[in-house]
């Protein structure tokens, strides 16, 4: 079984999403074009085709068991790097409007590129920092899904977000195995921005490659004014 046929099985039978060949060749360039790009610009240390497959493409797309995403109209996936997960369920799921954030305009330009070369509409790939995005009207509390992976912790992961989700729609963090602390530490967090954690999810990924945690936040209430505080005040003074 090739990468293709595997993900299109791996996809239908764990994770209840039905891909066709359109949207296979869709996976298949956006894997040329990570790894083309990736020998000259630090996009990913994974470069194995199957283990980008496993990793990278299946990784993103478990987000969808936990959230209905034929319900999501606009999500922005924040400190997106390489599009992950935010272009991998664009792809499963064209419907979807999508911006990506990221801080690098190198980043951004290739992630322009693949939205092109797999001819994607309703994609933005936008260079910002979270905290100077997060305060303009165009895009506060306006998107029903906003995602990260491997980005921040909880605590400072939370203000970079939430003040992007709109009341009533929720925020994911993708993340290793081992959250419970991080879990704890985030709460306090998640609550004084709008938040309320409501669900919390440990999955394997296929063949054994390793554990990952999704954490579900509803969005409650509207973020304070005062966040996202200036930019680099979240790292520096967590929540």
């Amino acid at each position: 079984m090739d990468r293709r046929e595997w993900l299109q099985e791996a996809a239908a039978s764990h994770l209840h999403i039905a891909l066709d060949a359109k949207q296979l060749d869709q996976f298949e360039i956006y894997l040329n074009q990570l790894l083309t790009v990736n020998q000259h610009m630090n996009l990913t240390a994974i470069t194995e085709e199957k283990e980008v497959y496993i990793k990278h493409f299946y990784d993103s797309l478990s987000l969808a068991a936990h959230v209905e995403m034929k319900e999501i109209t606009s999500m922005m996936d924040v400190g997106t790097g390489a599009g992950f997960p935010g272009l991998a369920l664009k792809i499963a799921f064209p419907h979807i409007r999508l911006v990506l954030l990221d801080s690098l305009q190198k980043r951004v330009n290739f992630l322009r590129e693949v939205a092109d070369a797999c001819e994607m509409k309703e994609v933005e790939a936008l260079h910002g920092r979270a905290e100077e995005v997060g305060r303009q009207s165009m895009y506060r509390e306006t998107f029903d899904l906003v995602t990260a992976r491997a980005v921040a912790k909880l605590n400072v992961l939370s203000e970079y977000c939430l003040p992007f989700v709109k009341v009533g729609g929720h925020f994911v963090a993708m993340k290793g195995p081992d959250i419970q602390e991080e879990l704890s530490m985030g709460k306090r967090a998640v609550t004084k921005l709008g938040g309320r954690i409501t669900e919390e999810h440990v999955l394997a990924l296929p063949e054994e490659k390793g554990e990952r945690s999704i954490i579900l936040v509803q969005k409650t209430s509207s973020t304070p004014k005062a966040y996202p505080r200036k930019a680099g005040t979240p790292q520096r003074n967590p929540l």
